[in-house]
């Protein structure tokens, strides 16, 4: 009977969590990892507000997740991968604002944290954010300032681009041949300040970019044969097959053009350039036991600037790397190791890796171009490719049923008013 008088007492003296310290909450918060930051907001409105005050562990560091887009686009959502829960897929909630046909529809060839650049069959782009569903429309990709030109021929089912390049040169497009290099967003989570590049495959024709508030894409010029770019901290880092490897300073206003801080020569295998969007990869017809299928360039954590050659084994679905540090003079320089950090091929960047953020250090993760994408892990140190994670083949989630995907560094803290 004491103890049942105890239990007594200590439930009409109980507080509810919602009545719980901002201190001890934010001591809670900062124990936590994103994932379950982004599920203790959600607890009730007091939680949510002091969540706001707060950041979860390792929040300064850049954890990578992985977006799956389902082939069955009318009925099924995404499902996103966490390296650090590697038995988890999450779906995302289409009930809550439904993006429609449109989304379902269109491809994905960009991403910059919780938000990601998309193409529709029409090539219209857009950008979307993957959580609050917020959309950002872009101007036409045939409303060009520049000598470059880009004319929409039909605007039906048998949809045809004309583009004529700086030289003259005419190139024609039917619905779907049209493929763009190399794209790039970034945006301010706060300020919803944004840049999108991107370039054509074809030879001779230039990279362009918009920013918020503009109605027309920019052309840079200087920029012809568009290998690969990366956009880190308002510099776009540029690689071409003809022009060899340029900084440009992005924060330069309009009209005047982005401004060239850095430039050298650096060899690039013609004809063997990443396009950021899916290509069936080339047979080597000449009997070598190897080809260079891409080359890239990644700049890392410290800023310093990698050449990575993505090879190809020919008579196995097989990929290997080599990573070359990038000097001033334009030489190169052959390295082992990546050190602390893994490489993100589809982001052009690397992050630094530990046990916590389920990555593995020395390591570059990059998709597998066959008829379904596959994730793999090439160890570095180790030369040996290795699928992601296994997944449950039998699960109702099972990535069988994707066949795209994308890797995407989110952000769950609250944006300031």
């Amino acid at each position: 009977m004491e103890i049942e008088k105890h239990h007594d007492r200590d439930t009409s003296n109980s507080k509810s969590w919602s009545e719980l310290p901002p201190e001890l909450l934010d001591l809670v918060f900062k124990r936590l990892t994103l994932a379950d930051f982004q599920r203790a907001k959600s607890v009730c409105s007091s939680w949510l507000s002091s969540s706001r005050q707060s950041v979860p562990r390792n929040n300064n560091q850049m954890i990578p997740w992985l977006i799956l887009f389902p082939k069955d686009v009318e009925n099924n959502p995404c499902l996103l991968f966490n390296p650090e829960e590697k038995d988890k897929l999450y779906r995302t909630r289409r009930e809550e604002a439904d993006l429609g046909s449109e989304f379902a529809k269109s491809f994905c060839i960009a991403t910059c944290g919780n938000w990601l650049l998309m193409r529709d069959p029409l090539f219209t782009l857009y950008i979307v954010n993957l959580f609050t569903h917020e959309i950002i429309r872009l101007p036409p990709v045939e409303t060009q300032l520049g000598t470059m030109k880009i004319e929409r021929m039909r605007d039906d089912g048998d949809l045809e681009f004309r583009v004529t390049c700086d030289s003259g040169k005419v190139y024609k497009h039917k619905k779907g041949s049209l493929r763009l290099q190399s794209s790039l967003l970034w945006i301010d989570e706060k300020t919803r300040d944004y840049i999108v590049v991107w370039g054509l495959v074809e030879r001779h024709c230039c990279v362009v970019y918009c920013k918020n508030g503009d109605t027309s894409w920019n052309q840079i010029p200087e920029t012809l044969d568009c290998c690969d770019m990366v956009y880190k901290d308002s510099k776009l880092y540029f690689l071409s097959s003809s022009c060899g490897f340029i900084i440009f300073d992005m924060m330069i206003p309009f009209p005047f053009p982005p401004q060239v801080t850095f430039q050298c020569s650096v060899y690039v295998c013609k004809n063997r350039c990443r396009c950021s969007e899916y290509v069936e990869r080339d047979r080597c017809r000449h009997g070598y036991r190897q080809s260079v299928a891409a080359t890239m360039i990644v700049v890392t954590v410290t800023g310093q600037v990698l050449k990575v050659e993505k090879i190809s084994g020919i008579h196995s679905r097989t990929w290997s790397f080599r990573v070359y540090k990038v000097y001033s003079s334009g030489s190169v320089e052959k390295i082992d190791s990546l050190g602390d950090e893994a490489l993100l091929l589809d982001q052009g960047i690397t992050v630094l890796a530990n046990d916590t953020n389920g990555l593995v250090r020395n390591s570059i993760y990059f998709s597998y171009p066959c008829a379904d994408t596959i994730f793999c892990v090439f160890n570095l140190e180790e030369q040996k490719m290795e699928l992601l994670h296994r997944f449950d083949s039998s699960s109702s989630s099972s990535v069988d049923q994707f066949s795209r995907g994308r890797w995407f560094l989110p952000s769950f803290t609250q944006p300031s008013c």
